[in-house]
């Protein structure tokens, strides 16, 4: 049964499905990006017409970013559920990734609405537009220092033994999410056609995101659980209990409306730097005591 579920699972989330998945997103990406600008010139040139709340995505040509920008955002959920059996930090690190390109669609969405407006209250929207940079620059940074220290942090604690069930474990909780993304993207394109089809069909950030990371932070609760199975020790209990309470902020934020969501997002890759940085200095620290 392990050997079976193994190679299942190097099937979906292995190296070489990740080439392919990355090519596809890719691909996608690119046709995306051409069939949103051709709508937007179609409309433009009144062949067509689009009514609707959906119709916000055609005001301007900065609008077709927003289709690209959602597939690659889309790989990157996929890299999260990759990174689940690597290390706790290593998946957090990628929910910033996430939580980054989130604000930068924001942002281009925003805008390609402000180009679309003949009257621009310059004072509000330029205001709102910086905390956004603000906190795409701190998400940004965040994503940075991930990639170039986590791997100092991670847990080299456990017996050869206990680290191959604990991974196991979480490749169980990888597989799992890995079907829950798949059906979260599911019923939100369901969903979503289902509204623009009865006039509606808004874009935001809530659409898929929202219920996905609830599901995220249920994982990541039962990898910390799972995790003390293991080991007992307070600063890596603390630590990782520290990365769901950022992955929880990132979750609020996504359902926050305007400024609230932007001071979270910033908030919570402050606490993520704050718990990496903690932690490297805590091994360095023991790692001198050894030698003495």
């Amino acid at each position: 049964m392990s050997t079976t579920f193994r190679t299942a699972h190097e099937f979906f989330l292995g190296e070489k499905a990740d080439v392919i998945v990355r090519r596809i997103a890719i691909i996608s990406a690119i046709v995306g990006f051409s069939l949103h600008l051709l709508f937007w010139t179609l409309i433009q040139a009144d062949w067509l017409k689009i009514s609707g709340e959906s119709s916000e995505m055609f005001h301007s040509p900065l609008s077709s970013l927003y289709t690209p920008f959602s597939i690659l955002l889309a790989y990157e959920v996929y890299q999260l559920i990759r990174t689940i059996p690597e290390s706790f930090s290593s998946s957090v690190g990628k929910q910033y990734e996430i939580a980054t390109l989130l604000v930068v669609r924001d942002i281009l969405k925003r805008l390609s609405n402000v180009e679309s407006q003949e009257e621009w209250v310059i004072d509000d929207d330029l205001l709102f537009l910086v905390i956004e940079c603000v906190a795409f620059l701190v998400l940004f940074y965040t994503s940075l220092v991930y990639h170039r220290i986590s791997k100092d942090s991670k847990n080299e604690n456990f017996e050869s033994q206990k680290l191959s069930s604990f991974i196991y474990s979480k490749e169980v909780i990888a597989s799992l999410m890995l079907i829950v993304f798949i059906v979260i993207t599911f019923t939100s394109m369901s969903g979503w056609i289902e509204s623009v089809m009865d006039g509606k069909g808004s874009v935001n950030r809530e659409i898929f995101f929202l219920d996905f990371f609830t599901f995220l932070i249920l994982a990541d609760i039962l990898i910390l659980l799972i995790s003390y199975w293991f080991y007992t020790d307070f600063g890596n209990l603390a630590r990782n209990t520290g990365f769901v309470l950022s992955t929880v902020i990132i979750r609020v934020a996504i359902s926050s409306p305007g400024v609230s969501a932007m001071f979270l997002f910033g908030l919570s890759g402050i606490i993520g730097i704050a718990i990496i940085r903690i932690s490297i200095n805590d091994t360095i620290a023991n790692q001198s005591l050894i030698k003495n």
